[in-house]
């Protein structure tokens, strides 16, 4: 396709971060979008199985926890997010209830589930109220030391991180320049992936076994530096 072609079904305004950032040659910024769209799909992935690992270790710990259908009883009355702290887990969760209707199952209504709610179990009033269990999906996460508290308040935050990488891809933002600047770089999502693959090993999840063939995030980062 030519680029005027490409141009037209993109938008100019979407294209000239690309065309800046490759110093307005046309041919390179259509191949930066291409590998930019290529580094998403591979990230996507990559944080799609981070969140299946999270929920189904969410889901272990609190199963044992709170019986089989703790996710269902947490926002009934008298549940563990029944509480003004808790309110909008809980209005989440009865909604996704609702949408279900006869159809329930707990696995379904995990399903119902996206990342920000498991993200949001690590905050602390739903920390809390869970009753302060759930770092045990971190086993080998690193000791607290006087710098850095390896709470649940770390994890939520770096899972934060996660989620507004999770988002950026969904909404079809880039991920290969400097944030907010028309500069070619993979900084950003080297280190995103990174983070991702340290949470996979603190959950003791081998992560090269688990994304075997499914894993080219480097190489596309280094084509995109080298372009």
């Amino acid at each position: 396709m030519k680029y005027p072609d490409f141009e037209h079904v993109l938008s100019s305004t979407r294209l000239a971060r690309y065309l800046a950032s490759v110093g307005y040659n046309s041919k390179r910024a259509m191949t930066l979008y291409r590998k930019n769209l290529r580094l998403s799909q591979e990230l996507f992935t990559v944080i799609s199985c981070f969140e299946v690992a999270l929920r189904n270790g969410i889901n272990r710990q609190y199963s044992r926890q709170l019986g089989n259908d703790w996710l269902r009883d947490s926002a009934t009355p008298g549940g563990i997010f029944d509480n003004a702290n808790s309110r909008r887990t809980r209005d989440i969760i009865l909604k996704s209830f609702s949408r279900l209707n006869y159809n329930y199952s707990h696995p379904k209504l995990l399903a119902e589930m996206d990342f920000g709610f498991w993200r949001y179990l690590f905050a602390q009033p739903q920390f809390l109220a869970g009753g302060q269990t759930l770092l045990h999906v971190f086993p080998a996460k690193p000791i607290s030391t006087p710098a850095i508290q390896y709470n649940h308040t770390f994890i939520f935050n770096q899972l934060g991180q996660i989620n507004d990488l999770r988002n950026r891809i969904a909404h079809h933002e880039p991920i290969c320049f400097i944030p907010g600047q028309p500069v070619k770089n993979t900084s950003y999502a080297r280190r995103h992936y990174n983070l991702t693959l340290q949470l996979f090993q603190w959950m003791n999840i081998d992560e090269a076994a688990l994304l075997y063939g499914l894993d080219h995030i480097l190489i596309v980062c280094n084509e995109i530096d080298a372009l």
